[in-house]
């Protein structure tokens, strides 16, 4: 599906169309492409793949939950996240952001995503867990 918001009409218009199209296929790339992490380019890219959907996913549950309240009281009776293996772990450092975010203090947003979160490995030997070089 091409996404025209993206799309360099200006570039296109001045017969750049490879850098017209550019844009939109960097950006679909991040959803499109389930990358070999063998390479470093593969690594960086799943990463920002996983970040991506863990913040985009977040923000629709915060979303959906200030629809119909005024605070986060009620957030932890409300919303429970199972996080299975290492993938998603980024949404616990996510979470805490976005309630900063959202002017809870650090402590209130900690005591809610301690209540939030629940975490199940199946992965236990070592060369399937996730690693990031340092």
């Amino acid at each position: 599906m091409f996404n025209y918001e993206i799309f360099s009409q200006e570039a296109f218009n001045t017969r750049d169309y490879i850098n017209a199209v550019i844009s939109s296929q960097r950006a679909e790339t991040i959803s499109s492409v389930y990358p070999d992490d063998r390479s470093y380019q593969g690594k960086e890219l799943r990463l920002k793949q996983q970040y991506f959907f863990v913040s985009a996913s977040l923000q629709d549950i915060i979303r959906r939950y200030k629809d119909s309240h005024n605070n986060f009281d009620q957030f932890p009776d409300k919303v429970a996240l199972q996080l299975n293996d290492t993938h998603p772990s980024l949404a616990i450092p996510e979470l805490m952001r976005v309630l900063i975010d959202e002017l809870l203090k650090w402590k209130e947003a900690w005591d809610i995503a301690c209540k939030v979160f629940s975490f199940t490995a199946h992965t236990v030997a070592l060369e399937g867990l996730e690693k990031n070089p340092s």
